[in-house]
């Protein structure tokens, strides 16, 4: 899969942009706050049909508009080999205007339910704010793992939404009562719990599934880019692993009460990150951490790309496209070299990746050029791009 091209108005600091992408590696230079990493996020949100970075659609509409607008066109390569044609187009536009609902379309068709889209352009980010992965709770994890899985599982993700929503109804009933617990409605907040229950049995299944497979993955990685001198674990932790929720529900009731909200379920897993036998937060090195985040977001293109197969409802085969911003911060020359390396195999697909530096830029083109055999009948493998003060124009 591959974005050939995009146009953007007024979206961030991105006033007017059209551009043509490259089908293997995409590189934006120029300094910070220039406009970057609003392209990338541009990019993301045709994928999830929001930012990465602000969930309030209106601020990410330029200060002095009323409205924004991002279009990408897509190519696929058909992934059943009897199509006629080997090749699928589809552009995905994204229309934002201030006080009123935004639209998704694909094509023509605009979709009634944005959760119909996740999925369907499988994307991978790895930005500076993927530190809040091992400094904040234990929902910032949760998010990671319910991301992951949300690509390649409609159902997951509507097991998801709709225990969050009895979830919060639960809550509710709970400070409502917090004062006369008696007049508590048992019947009622008993189908609740079942129906909570039912919801958090499939969560925990794909959640322990998923670990299960992706963790082989990410250890790989990790061993890959460190060079084989640092271990690694992740670890999956749930309640439901040593009790019944429907029961447990009923146990901690009058303690909830007290305590105005619910405290057993799948809303309180965790995903334990550890280098060697500690807590990664506790002792690793900025760079160590910086890896381990990397070896996570690499690891889960991989897991994506793989999982599209086995799962045999990708009507096309959609390599994940993966936005790499700010990659060189705190990482040593080898480990950037080894990554880079990686993501130029043919497990991984189209790449955009943001830096202030254009040398840095140039080595990656380098080793790109030294994997590739030079074929001008081909098209152009990467492309760079300045970026200042909003406007980005291709560079040699």
């Amino acid at each position: 899969m591959l974005l050939r091209n995009i146009n953007i108005l007024n979206f961030k600091n991105l006033r007017e942009v059209n551009l043509h992408f490259a089908d293997k590696i995409n590189c934006f230079v120029g300094l910070n706050g220039q406009g970057k990493t609003n392209l990338l996020d541009a990019i993301y949100y045709l994928s999830f049909t929001k930012s990465a970075f602000n969930v309030i659609d209106s601020q990410n509409i330029m200060h002095d508009q009323d409205f924004a607008m991002i279009q990408g066109e897509y190519e696929w390569e058909n992934a059943n080999m009897n199509e006629a044609d080997d090749v699928t187009i589809e552009t995905i536009t994204v229309g934002l205007k201030r006080g009123v609902k935004k639209q998704i379309r694909r094509g023509k068709k605009e979709y009634k339910r944005l959760i119909d889209h996740i999925g369907l352009i499988p994307l991978v980010i790895v930005s500076p704010d993927d530190q809040q992965l091992i400094s904040d709770g234990s929902e910032t994890r949760r998010k990671f793992v319910d991301g992951v899985i949300s690509q390649y599982d409609k159902k997951y993700l509507e097991h998801l939404s709709e225990y969050n929503a009895l979830l919060k109804q639960r809550n509710a009933m709970l400070k409502q009562y917090e004062e006369q617990p008696g007049s508590l409605p048992i019947d009622l907040m008993q189908i609740l719990e079942m129906q909570m229950t039912l919801h958090a049995e499939y969560i925990f299944e794909q959640r322990t599934s998923f670990i299960g497979k992706f963790v082989m993955l990410f250890q790989d990685v990790y061993h890959h880019i460190s060079a084989g001198n640092e271990q690694v674990t992740l670890q999956y932790m749930s309640q439901l692993q040593n009790r019944n929720l429907q029961e447990a529900y009923e146990r901690t009731r009058q303690r909830d009460l007290i305590l105005g909200w619910t405290s057993q379920g799948v809303h309180k897993d965790e995903l334990e990150m550890r280098l060697g036998e500690f807590p990664i937060k506790q002792v690793a090195s900025q760079g160590q951490q910086k890896t381990y985040l990397l070896a996570l977001k690499l690891a889960q293109a991989l897991y994506l790309n793989t999982q599209g197969e086995q799962m045999g409802n990708n009507t096309y085969k959609n390599r994940p496209i993966l936005l790499l911003d700010d990659l060189f911060d705190r990482l040593d020359s080898q480990r950037v070299e080894r990554i880079i390396s990686l993501v130029q195999g043919e497990q991984f697909g189209q790449i955009f990746i943001t830096d202030t530096d254009r040398q840095h830029l140039s080595e990656i083109l380098r080793l790109q050029q030294n994997a590739t055999i030079i074929d001008d009948s081909q098209p152009k493998s990467w492309r760079i791009f300045h970026v200042n003060s909003g406007q980005i124009q291709e560079i040699q």
